[in-house]
């Protein structure tokens, strides 16, 4: 009798064990803490939804979706240090980085163990390296550079503008692309200078745009430097109009900037609240007090992008993953994506926006 309940035992041991290694294990790594951490929280909340509505509709290939989540802090060795613990977790899909200085390095670590990856990073050496396992799903700075810089040449045509980064992979990038582009355009910037990111004090930046005359500043880089600038300049009379990229679109710029950040224009793909297809989804984060702005819906398409894979694919191994994605097309919340040879989206990718009174909305023509 003893033996009988010993061996039921086992057995429901074995099954309980068996249970809690079926879910698929996926992940997500971001800035989950420090000053960008409120793009962490965006991912954080677009794949849980994501991956609550996959559950509820029975999970990818018979089985249900688990999220592992990896706090980088946008510092790269972090970033390498998290995707070391997420390929001994056993992942098989990640959606991140989200800083291309942590994306850079982190990737090569996926692609050694066979992870697929999708990130919303958009330095051109995210995809340029040749690496089979990545895919972007936003457009790229060669891209964004473009659009920015015509847009700054054309509409601010005789004022003198300022092109600043803050070194690291993102704006550097970002804003060596903008200042290619307004050069094309018969317009030379009237300062290029660098700030070190995770300071309190732009007072020595702001004076050097008002003794050079500048009323347009080009910023590549990430929000939060952006709200103390435009708080300092306008401590010191100067009136400051503000080009950003896509890490602008964060309402804690609103809230950190105040009125100023009514002088803040940025590029970023189309806004995918707008898209009719998209309605239902947006409708549930509203229901549940979230506003799906920024890196939100790219988070829940990422998923979407791996279940849709796994789903035609009839399997979630690297390989028949990496073959799909490559050579599919897939409706996602962003829209319809696909990829060319190198990962790069094939999607839209990049319009103009402006803030105004704690939102944002495109640029009226």
């Amino acid at each position: 009798m003893n033996k009988q309940i010993l061996a039921a035992g086992c057995s429901l041991l074995s099954l309980a064990v068996s249970n809690v290694y079926a879910d698929h294990l996926v992940a997500i790594a971001g800035p989950m803490t420090g000053q960008y951490a409120s793009a962490g929280d965006q991912i954080r909340k677009g794949a849980e939804m994501a991956i609550t509505d996959i559950n509820a509709k029975g999970g990818v290939v018979g089985e249900k979706l688990k999220l592992e989540i990896g706090d980088d802090a946008c510092d790269p060795k972090q970033a390498v240090a998290v995707a070391n613990q997420m390929v001994n977790k056993k992942i098989i899909f990640m959606h991140g980085h989200w800083c291309s200085s942590s994306t850079i390095p982190a990737s090569e670590v996926y692609v050694e163990a066979n992870i697929p990856v999708v990130t919303v990073s958009t330095n051109p050496k995210v995809t340029d390296r040749g690496l089979k396992n990545i895919f972007a799903i936003a457009g790229r700075d060669d891209q964004q550079g473009q659009v920015a810089g015509a847009y700054l040449a054309e509409k601010f045509k005789g004022k003198k503008i300022a092109v600043v980064d803050d070194k690291s992979a993102y704006g550097k990038g970002l804003a060596d692309e903008v200042a290619k582009a307004m050069e094309a355009k018969g317009v030379k910037p009237a300062l290029r200078e660098s700030i070190t990111a995770g300071e309190k004090d732009y007072s020595g930046l702001v004076s050097k745009l008002k003794s050079a005359g500048v009323e347009v500043m080009s910023y590549g880089g990430y929000h939060t430097e952006v709200a103390l600038i435009l708080r300092q300049a306008q401590q010191a009379g100067l009136k400051l109009t503000v080009m950003g990229g896509d890490t602008m679109s964060n309402t804690e710029l609103a809230t950190a900037a105040g009125p100023e950040a009514n002088n803040v224009l940025f590029t970023f793909g189309p806004d995918a609240r707008k898209n009719p297809s998209a309605a239902a989804v947006v409708k549930k984060f509203h229901d549940a007090k979230i506003e799906p702005e920024g890196y939100v819906l790219y988070a829940y398409a990422a998923f979407q992008l791996f279940d849709q894979a796994a789903t035609k694919a009839k399997s979630t191994k690297y390989a028949d993953i990496e073959k799909t994605l490559r050579n599919g097309s897939f409706d996602t919340v962003i829209g319809k994506l696909s990829f060319d040879a190198k990962g790069n989206s094939s999607a839209p990718a990049f319009v103009v926006y402006q803030w105004k009174d704690g939102k944002y909305d495109y640029v009226k023509k």
